[in-house]
């Protein structure tokens, strides 16, 4: 007989909150909303919390990852708190190692430091940030110049010195994965190689990861850590409804050039979209993992299993703030974190 799938994920979970605005909100609201589910992560046993880096988008106020990293840090307690990610080509390195090291110092063995190579969404905040071209392709270079002030090897000396070995992973992208099996980091993965297959698929990258890992000071052995927009809710549909408003706002930021604030999308408000929008929401929402408990657990199970995560960060936004922490603690109770 063949054996049933696990049903529900045994790896540590992650949160990651972009600080989404609410359509009628106010950024204010979104950054303490971002605060508050801090603690909820952290009451529910979650390992990691992450705040992202998005400059000049109307619907998302989290722009300055080590500032809000301060803040969440001192409204908890235990919780781990990390940058998902720092994009390394809006900063010198210098710059992020001595924040990372401030942070380090002021809550000891707590921070986690995410990097990222992407650049800003349009061209006017690019030029804003003075990111010009080639700005990603150094990444590698810039990043070589991050782990040695970290480790206290470069010419100049970060202050505060960082003794604790703040954790570095990369968000990987295109050839991320690679540059983090180099540096030997740890690698976050997500978004639409999770539910790929072949050589564009998760599984394969990750492949490649480990083959390619090289021991360092931060990482004796390759750690994954997969992102997915999770949901779960007490059914499918309900589900489905949680994660539609992110789903609907991606779709217009690729038709549109804007991501809006987040709002309750009904069914029939999505029928009436044009086609290319309605087909990129069930794209985005074909990545996703929606569902009922049992569902989900399954899914996620499957994953793990399928890629051989070590952590999986939960990402995603909800206009419905009751059954997005609903859902929180619905996969908190799946995963048998301590609630």
């Amino acid at each position: 007989m063949t054996p049933s799938p696990p049903v529900a994920p045994r790896v540590p979970l992650s949160v990651l909150d972009r600080a989404h605005l609410l359509a009628g909100g106010t950024e204010t609201e979104a950054l303490h909303r971002v605060l508050e589910r801090a603690r909820q992560a952290e009451a529910l046993g979650h390992r990691r919390f992450w705040v992202a880096e998005h400059h000049g988008v109307p619907g998302i106020a989290g722009a300055a990852p080590a500032v809000l990293m301060a803040a969440v840090a001192a409204r908890t307690e235990r919780i781990r708190v990390g940058s998902g990610g720092i994009m390394l080509p809006n900063h010198r390195p210098l710059v992020v190692a001595e924040q990372a090291a401030t942070l380090q110092a002021l809550h000891p063995g707590r921070i986690d430091l995410g990097l990222g190579r992407s650049l800003g969404f349009t061209r006017a905040v690019r030029e804003a940030l003075g990111t010009g071209p080639g700005a990603a392709e150094r990444f590698e270079a810039d990043l070589a110049r991050l782990l040695a002030l970290l480790a206290g090897e470069a010419p100049v000396t970060a202050r505060p010195r960082d003794r604790a070995r703040t954790p570095v992973f990369v968000l990987a992208t295109g050839a991320g994965v690679e540059i983090a099996a180099r540096a030997g980091l740890a690698v976050v993965l997500g978004g639409p190689a999770t539910t790929r297959r072949g050589e564009r698929g998760a599984a394969a990258a990750l492949e490649r990861y480990r083959a390619g890992f090289r021991p360092s000071r931060w990482w004796e052995r390759p750690h994954v850590v997969l992102a997915a927009d999770v949901a779960v809710a007490p059914t499918a549909g309900a589900a489905r409804a949680l994660a539609l408003p992110q789903a609907r706002a991606m779709a217009h930021s690729r038709t549109r050039g804007e991501f809006p604030p987040l709002a309750p999308v009904t069914e029939a408000e999505l029928a009436r979209l044009p086609a290319r929008e309605r087909d990129l929401v069930e794209e985005h929402l074909a990545t996703a993992v929606t569902g009922t408990p049992a569902e989900v657990g399954r899914r996620l199970a499957r994953l793990v299993e399928d890629t051989g995560a070590d952590e999986l960060m939960v990402t995603g936004g909800a206009a419905d703030l009751e059954a997005q922490e609903r859902s929180d603690r619905l996969l908190a109770e799946l995963a048998g974190a301590p609630a």
